[in-house]
């Protein structure tokens, strides 16, 4: 029988220490640093107003809560992914955060084509995902770890054929909808199924592909029809085009948009050609409210610019998040979707938030004018 000398058996007790030590620190008995939240946005690309500004919002929600101490004693931490505003991308981005990141909630997309997309990957993978402003009806219908803090299109819609009728009195208005934008042809239907009466018809229906940059020939098509209004269901880049050309055919009707408009860019490209335009949205920075004022203040303070819709959207859905994890005392997924779902009358910058059996809150709309190349208030409309 070999017998072992006194400085190998120590040498052998001191590895094992060493690697029970090292096994005990990076194992899953003990809780990481950080709580890690995802965020997918179009940081670059066509819509890069969009993530930028919900980017915003994000991020001074989570700045706001670290400095009170986080949440469940933990550190809150944010990973951003750019989905460049491309098709496709938001699939590859959300996968990289649930499987490498290993994030508790994804927060994302402001726009409804690129959530659809990534809705059903955080649904496999039971992470709960809030959307900021992916108004189209079918996103929470992915399933039932998909929410949004946001009203939803057939809302939306029907707020702009109300609008449109009852306080411009308009009787012929003609829409413009993109073909490749989920949100837009939503949006169409609706405002077409709300505005139609006996006493008010649509008067031409045209089409286009996002990233054209010509509209004239379907403009001169609603000239033609005798259009005396039209719905642009779109977002900012197009519809600064559109009003533009709109005008230098002679074109003075008003042009009616969405939340999709709401962007500074539109007011750059567009300049004096949005006077007069009318969009919703879901925020605007003129009211009264306390928590508006003090959200402002604060938003003002931290980015040296004024609050917009995008941006309070971003921080409404990451304070929530927030507010769920406490809630459910626990980063699993499937506590934080029920902590989720049963949120009732969340005091939420943009309205209080209460969930209904299909994960969509039940909010008021605004409806904004150009006026003088800024956003101005006009009427607060409720469901």
């Amino acid at each position: 029988m070999i017998s072992a000398s006194r400085p190998f058996i120590q040498l052998i007790a001191s590895v094992l220490v060493t690697t029970t030590a090292l096994l005990t620190s990076s194992g899953c008995d003990r809780k990481p640093d950080t709580i890690k939240l995802g965020e997918f946005a179009s940081m670059t690309g066509k819509e890069a107003v969009f993530g930028q500004n919900v980017n915003k919002g994000t991020r001074l929600a989570i700045e706001e809560s670290n400095a009170a101490g986080g949440v469940l004693g933990r550190t809150l931490e944010l990973i951003t992914e750019d989905d460049q505003s491309k098709p496709g991308e938001s699939a590859t981005v959300v996968k990289k955060l649930i499987s490498r990141d290993k994030v508790v909630v994804i927060l994302g997309e402001i726009t409804s084509g690129r959530t659809l997309e990534a809705a059903p990957i955080a649904q496999a993978a039971k992470i709960p995902l809030i959307s900021p402003g992916a108004t189209n009806v079918e996103v929470t219908a992915k399933g039932n770890y998909i929410f949004r803090i946001c009203f939803i299109d057939d809302f939306q819609g029907t707020v702009m054929a109300k609008f449109a009728r009852d306080t411009l009195q308009l009787k012929r208005v003609a829409i413009l909808s993109s073909v490749s934008s989920a949100q837009s042809v939503g949006l169409a239907k609706y405002f077409r199924e709300r505005f139609t009466s006996a006493s008010t018809v649509i008067a031409a229906e045209q089409k286009y592909s996002e990233g054209e940059k010509d509209f004239r020939a379907q403009l001169t098509a609603i000239k033609a029809a005798g259009a005396d209004g039209i719905f642009v269901p779109g977002y900012y880049a197009e519809a600064a085009l559109i009003c533009k050309q709109a005008r230098d055919l002679g074109l003075t009707l008003p042009l009616l948009g969405v939340d999709g408009w709401e962007s500074p860019d539109l007011l750059a490209i567009a300049g004096a050609a949005a006077e007069g335009c009318y969009l919703s949205t879901h925020f605007s920075p003129e009211s009264k409210a306390p928590v508006v004022v003090a959200f402002n203040e604060r938003y003002q303070k931290r980015w040296g610019i004024s609050a917009n819709a995008l941006s309070v959207l971003g921080y409404d859905a990451t304070m929530l998040a927030i507010d769920a994890i406490r809630r459910a005392g626990s980063t699993d997924g499937a506590k934080i979707r029920d902590a989720l779902a049963a949120t009732q009358d969340y005091p939420a910058v943009t309205g209080a938030i209460t969930f209904d059996a299909n994960r969509n809150p039940t909010k008021n709309a605004v409806v904004l004018t150009v006026k003088n190349g800024t956003f101005t208030f006009v009427q607060d409309v409720s469901p």
